[in-house]
């Protein structure tokens, strides 16, 4: 037996199989062959031409060149966070009386906001103002310049790269772009619903923008958004029925207006447009980016296994049958087609349920999201059925080897994952998934794994030991898998 659980993305049914043992156990057959869940179909797309932007569009190096120009604050201060808040240089990044950030606490404070001791210390060295560092430093967080663990700080990956890989600045400055909302607070005088409802419907008034390709005025887009948010009240069933007076202008018309020069500043603040003497114009990265918009809301419009309109539930039962690529193409145009927190939080009630499967499969398609993911799913890490899952989901995102992330987990942690993983295997898989899956415990043999595995009181354990048991070719072996089965059932020892 082995000593870990990794993640296997290869097999459909969550982490059942050690990379090391399926290696071993494919060598024996004369061949390698991934295994997937019963029936599993490649479903692979047909072919799409690649798309190009709208005419008049910068090449991608032009494209990245604004963007690194755009974001030169935001880079600026976290390469000096990065040399001066290293340990060994200064203040370490995250000590007990000197965090470089605040965790979310009694100040209310965001999780990942500067601390005020360290935001002082970079104004004076990078001869800003420290609300200037605070604002460059959210910028480099939203960008993914910088990455945020607990009450600790590091360089992100793109920082890294910044100067040598376009595509990662465009990406960061896209992930900035879709955060537009956080760049700058809404007033806290206007009602929070209304806040939600413009930012939902903000889309829509970028792709009138988009298809101008010119100055748009602001009373044009505020009629949209009026109508927008009329519309989203709708589906809601928020508009009163019967018999209705005469269209008037609604009565939070004034707070619509407020929040559209707010939601236009915030845009201009991360350079997706100009906002001037009463007009809207997109930049050429804005309509680039738009452009992207679009065509990811087109390519989820043709998810191969038509999954894009289901739950949660129902579109990763759908990706069981999936090989790997292809279910993360399901999973990206399920994601595209929904608000990324929305679309966690459903995930996570999916991971909740009964079926490990799904469970199992929702942290793979989390691991799409990526860190966007990572404050709720930190927050589950208390919900035992979800907390091996989590740590391990949580290790990958803070960079773990993943041939040591299984060391996150203590002993009765991956006794606990070894069983939920059986138990999908016993609800979706095949027969020789379930004796395979043995070689998978950290327990070196079937006995302490038995002893350990009645220990730890997971709900489908009866279920998981009687279904080895009926399976295993080895008499003697499965008698007494079939003997600590009946044990647990009746409560013995």
């Amino acid at each position: 037996m082995t000593s870990r659980i990794p993640r296997d993305s290869r097999l459909r049914l969550v982490r059942a199989q050690s990379p090391r043992a399926e290696r071993r156990a494919g060598a024996e057959r004369g061949t390698a062959r991934p295994l997937t869940a019963p029936g599993a179909v490649t479903q692979q797309r047909a072919r799409r031409p690649a798309p190009r932007p709208p005419e008049g569009t910068p090449a991608p190096g032009e494209l990245a060149r604004m963007a690194r120009k755009h974001l030169a604050d935001a880079v600026r201060v976290a390469r000096w966070a990065d040399a001066s808040l290293r340990p060994g240089r200064g203040p370490a990044v995250a000590p007990a009386t000197t965090p470089a950030v605040d965790g979310a606490g009694e100040s209310g404070e965001p999780r990942g906001t500067l601390s005020a001791e360290t935001a002082e210390r970079a104004a004076v060295e990078l001869a800003l103002t420290p609300d200037q560092v605070r604002a460059d430093w959210d910028s480099a967080r939203l960008a993914g310049l910088i990455e945020v663990h607990g009450d600790s700080a590091r360089p992100g990956w793109r920082l890294r790269a910044w100067d040598r890989d376009d595509a990662a600045v465009l990406r960061g400055w896209v992930a900035l772009f879709d955060a537009w909302s956080l760049t700058h607070a809404a007033s806290r005088e206007l009602a929070p619903a209304t806040v939600a409802e413009v930012v939902e419907a903000m889309p829509q008034l970028l792709t009138l923008l988009q298809l101008s390709a010119g100055p748009v005025p602001v009373p044009q887009l505020l009629d949209l958004l009026d109508q927008r948010v009329t519309e989203l009240r709708t589906e809601r069933c928020e508009i009163p029925y019967g018999p209705q007076p005469e269209p008037v202008d609604p009565a939070d018309t004034p707070a619509l207006a407020t929040l559209l020069d707010w939601a236009l500043r915030g845009l201009a603040a991360v350079g997706a447009l100009t906002y001037a003497d009463g007009q809207a114009t997109l930049t050429p990265l804005g309509s680039w980016a738009v452009w992207v918009k679009l065509e990811q809301i087109c390519v989820a419009a043709q998810s191969p296994a038509g999954n894009i309109e289901q739950s949660a539930d129902d579109m990763l039962r759908g990706c069981a049958r999936l090989r790997p690529n292809a279910a993360r193409s399901e999973y990206r145009a399920w994601l595209a087609a929904r608000p990324v927190g929305s679309a966690v939080t459903e995930l996570l009630d999916a991971a909740r349920g009964e079926d490990a499967l799904l469970r199992g499969l929702a942290f793979e398609a989390l691991r799409v999201v990526g860190a966007p993911a990572e404050a709720e799913v930190r927050a589950v890490v208390d919900e035992t059925p979800l907390r091996p899952y989590a740590l391990i989901w949580l290790a990958e995102q803070e960079g773990a080897d993943p041939e040591d992330v299984h060391l996150v987990l203590t002993r009765d942690e991956s006794t606990w994952l070894w069983v939920d993983t059986a138990a999908a295997v016993v609800d979706h898989g095949e027969t020789h998934l379930l004796i395979r899956h043995l070689e998978s415990a950290v327990q070196p043999t079937v006995p302490a794994l038995l002893d350990e595995v009645r220990r730890i009181g997971h709900p489908r354990t009866v279920q998981v030991l009687v279904a080895l048991a009926a399976v295993h070719p080895d008499p003697a072996l499965a008698k007494a898998v079939r003997r600590a089965a009946f044990q647990v059932h009746t409560g013995g020892v």
